[in-house]
């Protein structure tokens, strides 16, 4: 750089000046580095939310076979296990009158075999139950009143059927294929506590469709629950209400009963509407986070 002074005389060496321009924090290395390592930590986040989503799929798929064992085990044990024990006990009973009483072990064995061809009728029952609980396209009203039918048929074959009544109540909705399938497997627990240990002459159901709830209740005018074995979840040895209690539990509904000695029993059934309904806004929320 070369310069002149008031006389005009130049420099001959003439003079440097150094400047430099700092690059922007986007143009450095620090933060090339540093995005660099930001999308590391997002890939390999994405890659642990991705695994989380399949391990939590395959524990759910684990504990739905879990969950179908154990229904299958409790409707065995509810419908062919003990049948097949008090089989058992009329056929030795039977035996050891023959010697001495033929007559009266041959009114043995006819009972037996009205008993035998009972349990041939509810284990069909119940393997049919065990296939399917409802069809995608039945309403929950008509699924309840075949089912009491059915179950009257084949649990009071000798005596006369008890009046059902069914009312319905609110806008119906389409319910989603689980929660509908174990409100089915809830409801006709309750329906079969009814009529086989009750011994109920009148039945009365409500199906109350709320924006917020599915409710169903069901009173009977039986001989009621004993307060121990409400305070117990179920009788000793039975799987029946405890297996109503736990499939409620599993779908994050509430079920509770309300029942004396001589004058009936209640049952109430409250499943939320993000869970119940197919096409809630709570269900279409769930699904999005869970999507996430």
């Amino acid at each position: 750089m070369t310069a002149a002074n008031n006389s005009g005389l130049w420099n001959e060496a003439g003079d440097t000046l150094n400047f430099s321009i700092a690059p922007m924090y986007y143009e450095t290395n620090w933060f090339r580095a540093a995005c660099l390592a930001a999308l590391m930590v997002l890939v390999w986040a994405f890659y642990r939310m991705r695994l989380h989503q399949l391990r939590r799929r395959f524990h759910a798929g684990l504990e739905a076979r879990e969950s179908e064992r154990t229904r299958i085990a409790r409707e065995l044990h509810d419908t062919l296990l003990q049948n097949l024990n008090g089989l058992m006990i009329q056929f030795q009973a039977a035996r050891n009158m023959l010697p001495r009483r033929p007559d009266q072990a041959a009114e043995v064995l006819d009972n037996a075999l009205g008993a035998t061809e009972y349990t041939v009728t509810q284990s069909r029952s119940a393997i049919q139950h065990l296939r399917s609980a409802m069809g995608s396209e039945a309403d929950l009203a008509q699924w309840l009143t075949a089912t009491s039918q059915e179950l009257a048929r084949s649990l009071n074959a000798n005596a006369d059927s008890p009046v059902f009544q069914l009312t319905v109540e609110g806008e119906r909705k389409a319910l989603s294929p689980l929660p509908r399938d174990e409100v089915c497997l809830i409801t006709r627990e309750i329906l079969r506590n009814a009529l086989q240990h009750a011994r109920a002459s009148r039945i009365e159901a409500e199906i109350r469709y709320d924006e917020g709830e599915l409710r169903v209740r069901i009173r009977d005018d039986g001989k009621g629950i004993e307060p121990q074995v409400l305070q117990a979840g179920g009788k000793e040895g039975h799987w029946g209400l405890r297996g109503a209690r736990e499939r409620a539990q599993q779908i994050g509904a509430r079920l509770d009963f309300w029942s004396e000695i001589g004058a009936g029993t209640e049952v109430e059934l409250l499943v939320p509407a993000a869970i119940a309904y197919q096409n809630s806004k709570g269900r279409r929320r769930l699904k999005l986070f869970r999507k996430v």
